[in-house]
């Protein structure tokens, strides 16, 4: 609890104290020993007045300022008017008085007011706890001593040293040193991560062994501790369907029941129906129970317990749009590599032509894929053992989809899949060993093919197995891979459907075919930039956070910090789970503010069950709305 708040719960309980000793004295018949009868009910009156307004001064200077900005309808303009008008009643002669349940209203109103704040304040807190991964400085080398730095003045390229004990400030890779580093801030995993020299190191980990020499591949601004908490800050711009119908609702609501209440308090006496107290008594019971705060603070407060609680699971959900859409999710489409599979390619045989050196052909490979990131690009580098010259690279060109085309010592060189050869009309031959094939043609002449295997991730065959159990009726992949290697991995994981040999273009196509046939939404999981576009096509994108493409993570809804598929089931029972609070809480504060409003306009409903109709309501609707915080790690 901060100041702010212990401030406010002593002057609730200041008030509390005295209107409790007020009552006691009223019922106990000192006050009328003291001023006799009549003078013990204007005794009274002002001794109420004291704790309804230590209580409620700014309440009602809120009502006032709103009023004159011509925004009169809210909660604090209903509560001034319902209260006030309580204490009126003693102005009108042979009416029963009601200052107590004036002061109580008040009272009881701050009381809910105050445990709302807190609860949000909580759930803010642990948010802003698991978010709290923003490192202070950076430590930099500088003629031969340790400067320490705010993270924004390191360049790229700059080596920065972590100590034990510290954060990772940017993102980078190490060149001296092993340590364990602790990522559960990030990826909700608690298990260490190994990092060794050649290792890549992502900001926000906390070193926890060894020192480590790190050179920076990044700008602080654009390193992943920056990205995360700007997902976090903007994620609350984001309101789903249901935050946005709450607050036209409350917009629309507001003056409908104060005008409610003020035709209940004068059109039945105006027809003779009844005597003015007891209407005036129905209008001010309305409006005290008419107050939507349950509505409004409990259902932001759910969908913001909700991205608290998948970011927990190392899931960053980028607003509540995106996870009520995620709630009703039936199909999911997988990218494969780096989604499915690990994406370390390794090279598994080399089938050269006859005439054909398998080395040379190999070396013809690396080179032509020298300046390419891309996985199998890495791993054609790393199982050739000689030294890769560039400046024997005259020039090298990526064909989107199909491989490289590359002069190297005047030779040109192919590396790529059966379409790229067919674009070039080279013969090839296929292989019966399951995996990626990349064909080498030479001066126009077929050289033969390497074969390259990706291994599934551990955790993948459970991820399809506990969508499926959640409900999602189709799994499918969608890979530029070769028919059989698709199949392969489909087969063992238990996937519904599998799209092979496409294209990025091809991708999108995909998908808009597979969203026709759809009954739900659709998800797609990615993490290279050729997935951007499907990711912002689907209805839903969920990027690889780790280790995915800045545009991957740029494009997508949902980003998994951990990169296992598994978690993908996870976030869609969070967010049913969320989805189910929010769907209750409304049932439940509509459902008992219509029933005593109902009771208030007949006159059963007092002002005491109006308390509970407006208080009792918010603090248990509250009450369920952080359990969307509380999640389960398996």
């Amino acid at each position: 609890m901060n100041k702010k708040q212990k401030k406010w719960l002593k002057r609730i309980l200041l008030a509390l104290a005295i209107f409790f000793t007020v009552m006691a004295l009223d019922e106990l018949g000192v006050l009328a020993g003291i001023f006799g009868e009549p003078g013990a009910l204007y005794a009274s009156f002002t001794l109420y007045l004291i704790p309804y307004l230590i209580a409620g001064h700014d309440v009602l200077l809120k009502a006032w300022r709103n009023i004159r900005r011509g925004e009169a309808f809210d909660e604090s303009f209903l509560m001034a008017v319902a209260t006030i008008g309580a204490f009126a009643m003693i102005f009108f002669p042979d009416t029963e008085p009601h200052m107590a349940e004036g002061a109580a209203v008040m009272l009881f109103y701050q009381v809910g007011e105050l445990f709302q704040s807190y609860a949000v304040g909580k759930s803010r807190k642990s948010i802003a706890a698991m978010m709290d991964i923003a490192p202070d400085y950076a430590n930099i080398e500088r003629d031969g001593a340790l400067v320490q730095v705010d993270p924004d003045e390191v360049q790229i390229g700059d080596i920065i040293v972590i100590k034990p004990g510290e954060r990772v400030p940017i993102d980078g890779i190490v060149v001296d040193g092993a340590s364990q580093l602790d990522t559960a801030a990030l990826t909700g995993e608690s298990v260490p991560r190994r990092a060794d020299e050649g290792d890549e190191v992502i900001s926000g980990c906390i070193n926890m062994t060894g020192v480590l020499r790190v050179r920076t591949t990044k700008l602080f601004g654009a390193s992943t501790v920056s990205r995360i908490l700007e997902l976090v800050e903007n994620a609350s711009e984001k309101k789903a369907h249901t935050e946005n119908f709450i607050t036209r609702f409350a917009r629309v609501y507001t003056p409908i029941v104060t005008f409610a209440a003020l035709g209940i308090a004068v059109i039945p006496p105006l027809l003779g129906m009844g005597a003015w107290p007891d209407w005036i008594l129905r209008g001010l019971t309305f409006l005290v129970v008419s107050c939507p705060c349950a509505l409004v603070i409990s259902v932001p407060l759910s969908f913001f317990g909700g991205i608290g609680g998948a970011s927990k699971l190392g899931i960053l959900v980028k607003g509540s749009n995106y996870l009520e859409a995620l709630s009703e999710v039936d199909t999911v489409v997988f990218d494969k590599t780096g989604t499915l599979t690990n994406g370390t390619f390794n090279v598994v045989a080399i089938h050269a032509e006859g005439g054909v050196d398998p080395d040379y052909m190999l070396s013809m490979a690396a080179h032509a894929e020298a300046f390419s990131d891309h996985p199998i690009a890495v791993s054609i580098k790393e199982a050739y053992d000689g030294v890769i010259e560039q400046g024997r690279v005259e020039q090298a060109a990526e064909e989107s989809g199909h491989g490289v085309a590359a002069t190297i010592d005047g030779r040109e060189v192919l590396v790529g899949n059966d379409k790229l050869m067919a674009a070039h009309d080279v013969s090839w031959n296929d292989c019966k060993i399951t995996g990626t094939i990349l064909h080498v043609a030479i001066d126009g002449s077929y050289a033969g093919h390497i074969v390259i295997a990706d291994v599934v991730k551990d955790d993948a065959e459970q991820a399809i197995s506990d969508l499926h159990a959640a409900g999602v009726e189709r799994c499918i992949m969608l890979t530029g891979d070769r028919d059989e290697v698709a199949h392969a991995v489909a087969k063992q994981l238990g996937l519904d459907e599998y799209h092979a040999q496409l294209l990025p273009g091809d991708k999108v196509e995909q998908v808009e075919r597979i969203l026709e046939t759809a009954r739900g939404n659709l998800a797609f999981v990615g993490d290279g930039i050729n997935d951007a576009p499907v990711l912002t096509r689907a209805d839903v994108g969920i990027a690889m956070g780790a280790m995915g493409s800045d545009a991957a993570i740029e494009a997508a809804d949902i980003v998994l910090m951990d990169d296992k598929p598994s978690n993908i089931a996870r976030a869609i029972r969070v967010a049913r789970k969320t989805m189910r609070i929010v769907h209750q809480n409304i049932v439940f504060a509509i459902g008992v503010k219509v029933l005593i409003l109902a009771l208030a306009a007949v006159g059963i409903a007092n002002m005491w069950l109006a308390v509970f109709g407006d208080v009792g309501v918010a603090v248990i609707a509250i009450l369920n709305a952080m359990r969307a915080m509380s999640v389960k790690r398996d």
